[in-house]
């Protein structure tokens, strides 16, 4: 059983997607003291013809979402946003092994690799490759998220298709996973789209409902090594 008062890394494509796949279970780490780091790859507005003032605008809304989930200050990389696939995965990979050489996380959130979305894609690639178990190194769990308007919008083939195995009871913190989300409320959309208030809201309750409690997020376990001390 993971310790709530882990190291805990984020690997997020775009800034948004940290509350939209884990931000129920963040406030969780961070009510139980952990140290909590979230790094985003692109600044999730560049594709849009966007210029710095809604890049900086779209930094603001991650810091004040960190604030209210209670986790410090992320980390913001310079990815081309929806382009991360003309860059070499082994240059991701390195930015994310420079953002976390400081930590040894025993718990790593990514992505799940078949979203429609290729950032998302890249992200979990780039993560295994990161934190690939070698020996002397970090081997933490890795799990991935899923994020709503780019999950569920995939082709329905069976290697692709998010099949969650890992659940986190989200009751105590479903309010501020919210809270968190309206502070990117230039990236909310109204119902009935699946980036609404009230769709991610009966998202969790449906998670919830599938493992008999009210609000859960759900993950794919990717990777977790168990060890014993004798």
């Amino acid at each position: 059983m993971i310790s709530f008062t882990d190291c805990v890394l984020v690997i997020a494509a775009h800034p948004d997607d940290e509350v939209l796949g884990c931000g129920g279970t963040l406030a969780l780490h961070a009510r139980a003291g952990a140290h909590v780091r979230i790094v985003f790859l692109t600044d999730g507005v560049g594709a849009r013809g966007s210029d710095f003032s809604a890049i900086d605008e779209r930094r603001r809304a991650a810091r004040a979402s960190c604030a209210i989930l209670g986790i410090s200050e992320p980390i913001f990389g310079g990815f081309p946003d929806n382009r991360t696939d003309t860059i070499a995965l082994l240059e991701i990979a390195q930015a994310i092994e420079n953002a976390s050489a400081d930590m040894v996380p025993q718990i790593v959130y990514t992505h799940h690799g078949g979203d429609l979305n290729i950032d998302h894609c890249r992200a979990q690639q780039a993560t295994l490759i990161a934190f690939r178990p070698q020996p002397g190194r970090a081997r933490p769990t890795i799990l991935a998220f899923e994020t709503p308007s780019s999950t569920e919008w995939q082709a329905p083939y069976p290697s692709l298709s998010f099949s969650p195995n890992w659940f986190v009871d989200i009751g105590n913190t479903l309010d501020h996973k919210l809270e968190a989300l309206r502070a990117y409320s230039k990236e909310l959309r109204a119902w009935p789209h699946s980036r609404s208030i009230d769709a991610i809201h009966h998202l969790a309750h449906w998670r919830g409902a599938t493992v008999g409690v009210t609000s859960a997020e759900a993950f794919v376990l990717l990777r977790h090594i168990q060890s014993f001390t004798t």
